[in-house]
Formats: C-alpha cells, structure tokens, sequence
C-alpha cells in the first residue's frame, strides 16, 4: 500500500468527520465515528500494508523507538487541512496504528459549551487549573480553546509541555513555545523544571502522569504561574484525593495546604453520543475553590465537595450528574447514554423511571431490587 493510499484514507477521515482510524492487520480501517466504529470501504489489511503505512508516516527516530520498546507516539501535519496525533504498536508480532485527527480550527467557549465562569478565572495570575476525564472526552481541545483564548485577549507568556504536540498555536497577544516531550525536552517535570526560568506566565502540563510532574506543578502554581494540567480522573472530588493521594504518606498534609491555596478550578468532562442528530455534546463536572471548599481540601474533607458544589451553583458550579441529567431532559442523549457516563448510574435510573420512562433495567438489577426491599 503506498502513501497515496495513506492520503486517501486521512482525507476520509476528514471528510466523514470521523475522530480516529484503527489499521489492524485482518480487518479493513477502521473509523471512530460519534463514537461507534464503522469500516472503511477498502481490502481487509495485511501485514505487508500496516508495515508499509506505518513506514509512511513515521519519523525514523519514532521508527527507532518502535523497534526497541514495540510501540511510539507522535503527531504529523497533514497539509493545512488538519495534524495527527499517532500511536503506533506490535500485536501479535504485526504492526497497529491509531490515528486521531486534531482539527486546524480552534474553538469557542461557546462551541464547546464551557461555562462562562472559566473566562473570569483564566484571567488570574497565578494558581492550578485541572481539566480531567477519560481519554478521548476533549481534554486536549478544552484546554487548547483556553490557551487561544488567553493568546487572544491577554500579553502572556505561554509555554506548553505537551506529548507529542497537537493543536499548534500562533503568538497573537501571547508569546507561545510549545515543547515536545521526548523532541524538545526529555520529561514533562524537566520541561517544568527548565520553563520555570524562561519567564513564563502560562504553563500547559499535557498531563501529570507521576509524581514529579505534580510537585513540580503545584510548585510552579504557587510559584506566582498560572498553570493548566490535565489527569485522566472523573470528578473533581476524585482527582483531588487522587493527587494526595500519589504521595507519600508523611506529605499529605503538606500537599493538602499547597492545593488548598493554589488550586483554582477542576474542569471534569465526559463526550456522549447524540441521540438527537450525528455528533457528539461534551457535560461537565465543574468545581471553583472557594474560601470554604478551600478549608474542605486543607481539612480532608473532599467527601463533603460535592455538597458544596450543588451549594455553589452561583458560582458557576455543577455536578457531572446534574449536567446529564439536563442535557437529557433537553432530547440531546439517551436515557441509556446518560446512565453509562453518569457518577451514580442509580440515581439517575430512579429518576428515569420516576418520569415514566423505562430504561435498561435488568432481571437480575430486579431480583437484587426485590431481595434488598
């Protein structure tokens, strides 16, 4: 297969507005559209084709890396239509590829439905801003569509650590220098470590994946910088237990104190399957540290926050379940949708069928249903 096949099969992507392509050796490509997987109509893949599409694609020193450790990571642009994201691996002794497409287009607030609150507290100084969920639930373009927004209207510093790079931006207002984790530096908290000196306003953590990378984050956010990280939590409660608890047990307190003052916000967010037309909409846990969540974080009492944030609705706040259930309510998703991406899948059931409506509800969720009344 040669490299005109790799452009036709990108510009399919394109096209279809699909989010990724999976080559796997036995099966035709494959796209993730709305978040089913449909095939392309094209000859099933061989060895021989995954081989030559990766070779295709791929830098030589990521060709290097797939020999050595049996996987890579980069990003490539393709034209000015769009980049990619890559991760290449061996299974079964063959070459597999997964391609996700990052538009060229950046986004709005608007667009992507954030909350209006998260202008009023990107304009701040200094402090920690944490955008969480799984993978592929548009951390990434959340993020990038705060940078822009900040290069836009504010004069920054921006410098970003990020793993390969995918949304490139411009200096508008902002000097922007984007580093690559493993091209420009070799680690995100060395990226930190050496930004730290580069006089920057803005730091990007592409994501705090170990323990290093969080001090280092934390510090730099108490360190007068205004920092976006991401973590592959759900919740806000959640992720701040999480980071306590990736730490040793005698720093705990101290670690409790530092997020208590420099945390601003967590930003948590799951993508859902429209029910309504084709697409997908993003809803979103959304956590502001006020004085008393603040004394909630310094006490370990995360599991009053989210109590506190059903209170703090003025402040923008909201619960992930509360948002679901809305954008149901408004024939955007599924009852079943709703229920699969929900923090207490059954409180949101109840709620269903106290509407009148019936969903999912299994024989053996009765039989438990009967034995516990």
């Amino acid at each position: 297969m040669s490299t005109i096949q790799i452009d036709r099969l990108l510009d399919t992507v394109i096209r279809s507005g699909a989010s990724d392509i999976h080559l796997c050796v036995g099966r035709k490509p494959t796209l993730r559209l709305h978040g089913g997987l449909r095939n392309v109509d094209t000859k099933v893949l061989e060895p021989d084709d995954c081989v030559a599409l990766m070779k295709s694609i791929t830098p030589e020193r990521s060709q290097q890396e797939l020999q050595e450790e049996g996987s890579c990571d980069f990003g490539f642009a393709y034209g000015t239509e769009a980049r990619f994201r890559v991760a290449i691996f061996r299974q079964r002794g063959d070459i597999s590829l997964a391609l996700r497409l990052i538009p060229n287009k950046l986004l709005t607030f608007e667009e992507i439905g954030l909350p209006s609150i998260v202008k009023e507290l990107i304009r701040r100084p200094r402090g920690l801003f944490i955008v969480t969920g799984p993978t592929g639930s548009g951390k990434t373009t959340t993020l990038a569509t705060m940078i822009n927004y900040i290069n836009d209207n504010f004069e920054r510093h921006i410098i970003t650590c990020e793993d390969p790079i995918e949304y490139y931006h411009y200096h508008k207002k902002c000097i922007v220098n984007q580093r690559e984790v493993g091209v420009d530096v070799p680690s995100f908290a060395e990226a930190l470590r050496r930004g730290l000196r580069a006089d920057p306003d803005v730091i990007l953590v592409g994501e705090m994946r170990d323990l290093e990378t969080m001090e280092a984050a934390i510090r730099a956010a108490e360190t007068g910088h205004l920092v976006f990280a991401t973590l592959h939590t759900t919740g806000a409660a959640g992720t701040i237990t999480r980071i306590i608890d990736a730490f040793p047990a005698q720093q705990q307190s101290q670690v409790r104190v530092q997020l208590a003052t420099s945390l601003i916000s967590v930003l948590s967010q799951v993508l859902l399957a429209r029910s309504d037309k084709p697409g997908r909409v993003a809803c979103y846990e959304f956590l502001v540290v006020t004085p008393a969540i603040s004394n909630l974080i310094r006490e370990n009492k995360t599991f009053r926050i989210d109590s506190a944030i059903q209170t703090g609705r003025k402040f923008g706040m909201q619960l992930l379940d509360d948002h679901l259930w809305t954008v149901y309510q408004r024939g955007l998703i599924s009852a079943e949708e709703m229920i699969d991406k929900a923090k207490d899948p059954g409180e949101l059931t109840e709620k269903v069928h106290r509407g009148g409506e019936d969903v999912g509800r299994t024989e053996l969720d009765e039989s438990v249903a009967e034995t516990t009344e």
